[in-house]
Parts: C-alpha cells; structure tokens; sequence
C-alpha cells in the first residue's frame, strides 16, 4: 500500500511563488514614473498589437509583466468594473485605489485557491490635479498591493533597471527628461546587454504611454512615431553615446 503524498501548506504557498516569479521573471520588463506633468509608462515590447500598457478609465492607467493571456484577462475584468461603477454610482468613485483593491483580491483568492497562481505583476496608476495627488500601485501575483512613491521596475532583470532608474530618478522631471531617463533603465536590465555595456534599446521595441494631467478627462496618450524617436536618448555603442565615440583620425595621404 503506497502512502498518499504530503506537502505542507508552506511548501505549497514556497513552490507557487517561486513558479510565479520564474514566470514573472521570463517577461520583458516595464517601468512606471512620475513626472511633472503625469505619469509616464515605457515597456519593452516588440509587438504593435499585444498592448502591456493600456488605458483603463478616464485617468487610470495599467501596465504588467508576464503571461499576456493572463494579464488581459485582467485588464478586460479592470475596465468592466470601471465602466459598472461608474455608471451606477458616479465617475469620480472609479479610483485607482478601488481598481488595485479588486485585483488584490482576485490575485489573492487565485494564488491560495488554485493549483496555478497568475503568472503576473501589474501597476495601477492615477494621475490627480496635482503631482502631490498622483498614484503608483504595484500588485503581485500572490495579491500583495504596495503604494509606490516615485517608480515602478515590474518583470525581466529588475536588480539593473531598478539600479539605473535610482540614480537617475529625480522629482519633477519634465517628458523630455524622463523618457531617456527610463529608456536608459529599462536597457540596463535588458537581455541585449553586452560585454557589460547596455545599448539603448530603439523605439521600435518600445511601448511608450503617459497620463497627463493637463488633458481633458481622458488623461491617457500613447506616444509613437516621430514624437517617440524626438524623446529618445542617443543610441550607444560599447557603452557611449554615438556622439561621444572617438573616431579615427583623418587619412591625410588621401
């Protein structure tokens, strides 16, 4: 007669959360920031259909990190309830603080009911009247919320990124500032660091969104194309910046 198998519950909540991390931590990362003017998200993401960043209501935003069936299946259950709740009651009780609370819950019931946990970390934020008034929430798979101060590193190599992005980071850096300042930290902990010199990755492989506070209502804009590449930092090589790359001296027998 074989004896029926065991496992702690501690075993158990260990192995669910390191299965959640690794997936987790297979995704490409994404960071949220203040800034003067709003709240400003940049995502590695090679894909011009499969969004990671998104507009949940007229001034919430959402963004996330691992399995993409996942983590829309959020987003499309974030924008339901908004859409509910501000029907019924009034425009202005649809908070981010309200939509990070249904998600902590859900995450929360998934990873301690369910074989599976979600494989997911996401970022609600709200940009308010004022820069004193905006929001950062970061939940994790296992339904933990945490107010943020300042920024967000969710998913890929975030000991780098999160490394960059602190001593860069200042408090009210204007758009042009803060999309290099991001960009940079995102590459840092990119897997297309090299030889220990992280090259900036290019837009193309960028998802670039902000919510402004001086927009009407609609807070929420996804910045591509030319206005993209005007914000961008110069690209590098080896470590430097193109510009800054010394370059051979002229050939004076020609």
């Amino acid at each position: 007669m074989t004896m029926p198998l065991y496992a702690s519950a501690e075993q158990v909540m260990r192995d669910r959360s390191e299965y959640a991390r690794k997936g987790i931590a297979r995704g490409r990362s994404v960071i949220v920031l203040k800034y003067a003017d709003g709240i400003l998200f940049v995502a590695e993401n090679p894909s011009s259909t499969l969004h990671k960043v998104s507009e949940i209501y007229d001034r919430i935003g959402f963004a996330a990190v691992g399995r993409y069936s996942e983590f829309e299946n959020l987003r499309q259950a974030g924008i339901r309830f908004a859409d509910v709740r501000g029907y019924q009651n009034d425009p202005r009780d649809v908070t981010s603080r309200s939509l990070a609370n249904v998600y902590a819950t859900t995450l929360g019931t998934y990873f301690t009911e369910q074989i599976k946990p979600f494989e997911v970390e996401i970022a609600v934020a709200e940009v308010g009247d004022t820069a004193a008034t905006d929001t950062l929430y970061r939940l994790t798979y296992d339904g933990s919320i945490v107010d943020e101060p300042q920024y967000i590193v969710m998913g890929g190599t975030v000991d780098a990124a999160n490394t960059a992005l602190k001593e860069a980071f200042a408090d009210g850096l204007s758009l042009a500032e803060a999309v290099p300042v991001a960009v940079k930290a995102l590459s840092a902990g990119s897997p297309s660091t090299q030889n220990g010199a992280a090259e900036i990755l290019p837009a193309a492989k960028l998802e670039v969104a902000v919510l402004e506070r001086a927009r009407p209502r609609r807070a929420f804009r996804r910045i591509a194309g030319a206005a993209l590449d005007g914000l961008m930092p110069a690209p590098t090589k080896d470590g430097k910046a193109v510009e800054d790359v010394e370059l051979p001296p002229d050939d004076e027998s020609k």
